[in-house]
């Protein structure tokens, strides 16, 4: 292909072509490849997005909630013994409500938010799911149905959840809060760290602790006579 051929054909993109390309620059998640109720690319994916259809009890979208979810282990550090966290562990919207999700991933490690116990005539398996492989970030939607409910919100990766990355988010106020929701209801399971004190394990104990109370006293002793020692050598010399 000659040059002059090359710059014919670059010249001769359609005004669609080019709306398309800035559109995937915009907004990552319209440059995904579309599965049915999936969309992925390399970055992550998004399954069972809904932004028009209503649920059966539902006449209209009551309002636009805008929220954002970041996940990553820095947002566990305020919840002792945990290691992974959404930035907030609730959200409370009106019946019908249609929430417009911005997922971010602060870490370097694969996260995903997902939202259970919604209809399956509108969410195959009841559920809404947002994964990044790594740092980034997605935007997705979902129309809430109207009566009073709390949804569990939590990352489905083996330990994220076990480990912290659990929320809810109620429909009018709710029907309860969940169970081990970090700073929010007790665990159903507390960690606990029990130590089997035996025999040995005591002897361990007082070993260590007359170690560490000799290991001054004697380290100060010798440090004491070495300096006696020098201060007589220097008297001689004298």
């Amino acid at each position: 292909m000659t040059r002059q051929n090359f710059t014919c054909r670059i010249q001769n993109l359609s005004g669609a072509s080019l709306c398309l390309l800035l559109l995937a620059a915009a907004n990552p998640s319209a440059a995904m490849m579309k599965h049915g109720n999936m969309m992925m690319d390399e970055t992550g994916m998004i399954m069972n997005a809904n932004a028009d259809n209503l649920p059966r009890d539902c006449k209209e979208v009551s309002e636009d909630v805008d929220i954002v979810i970041r996940a990553g282990h820095k947002h566990a550090q305020k919840f002792p013994g945990k290691m992974f966290a959404f930035d907030r562990q609730e959200w409370n919207v009106k019946p019908c409500s249609r929430i417009n999700i911005t997922f971010i991933n602060d870490d370097q490690i694969r996260h995903q938010m997902m939202i259970h116990g919604l209809p399956g005539y509108l969410y195959p398996d009841g559920m809404v799911h947002l994964e990044l492989y790594g740092q980034g970030e997605l935007k997705a939607s979902l129309i809430v149905p109207s009566r009073p409910k709390t949804y569990l919100v939590h990352c489905e990766i083996p330990q994220h959840m076990e480990k912290g990355m659990k929320a809810q988010l109620k429909v009018d106020d709710g029907d309860g809060d969940l169970p081990s929701i970090p700073g929010i209801s007790e665990p159903v399971t507390p960690d606990v760290y029990p130590v089997a004190w035996s025999q040995t394990t005591w002897i361990a104990l007082i070993v260590s602790l007359t170690m560490g109370l000799a290991a001054p006293i004697i380290g100060g002793f010798w440090l004491n006579k070495r300096l006696q020692a020098k201060k007589l050598s220097a008297e001689d010399s004298a």
